[in-house]
């Protein structure tokens, strides 16, 4: 009977079996000083990224904000992520978005597109496919407003490419859950 050698280190373990999930969450904080750089050091310092972060208050009373961030790892890195939120003082929730069956995910993004002819008339029809509403033109450019799921604006900015895309300005993922309640 041979077994396996132990490995001397996690970074010497076969990961090949884990599968990088996205996971959207929406933080719950105490709106206060800092509390964002101790939530954006925690992904940091333990190397996890963070592919899209919104923060705004959402309740002046009570004085908290919500954090939303999507990221992506492994189940136990993400399970590890949401345990160490927890753990922060000012962190009064932590609401998986992307588990929860009543979550909602929009994006919004201002899409700046130059161009004139044919190429100007196919971008008005691709905007219109997308329900993208045109909020500034001159005779060479127009500027769409774009909301919907992250991969809807993906698609819609590579249509535009070869039309003459000139810049995006991107939100990042905002989330909330669907029923009376609230979270």
């Amino acid at each position: 009977m041979t077994r396996e050698p132990i490995p001397a280190s996690a970074y010497d373990m076969d990961h090949a079996e884990e599968v990088e999930e996205r996971r959207t969450l929406a933080v719950l904080v105490d709106n206060e000083p800092g509390v964002l750089g101790r939530v954006v050091g925690l992904f940091s310092a333990r190397g996890y990224n963070i592919e899209s972060l919104t923060v705004a208050e959402v309740d002046r009373g009570k004085h908290r904000s919500r954090i939303t961030i999507v990221t992506t790892g492994t189940a136990h890195m993400l399970e590890q992520i949401e345990a160490q939120l927890l753990r922060l003082v000012p962190v009064a929730a932590v609401i998986d978005i992307t588990k929860s069956k009543r979550g909602v995910e929009r994006e919004l993004a201002l899409v700046k597109v130059a161009g004139q002819g044919d190429p100007r008339v196919e971008a008005l029809r691709i905007a219109e496919i997308f329900r993208a509403r045109v909020i500034d033109t001159t005779n060479e450019s127009f500027i769409f407003e774009i909301t919907g799921a992250s991969e809807k604006i993906d698609q819609f900015c590579e249509l535009m490419e070869p039309l003459g895309l000139v810049e995006v300005s991107r939100t990042g993922v905002l989330s909330i859950r669907r029923g009376k309640d609230a979270g």
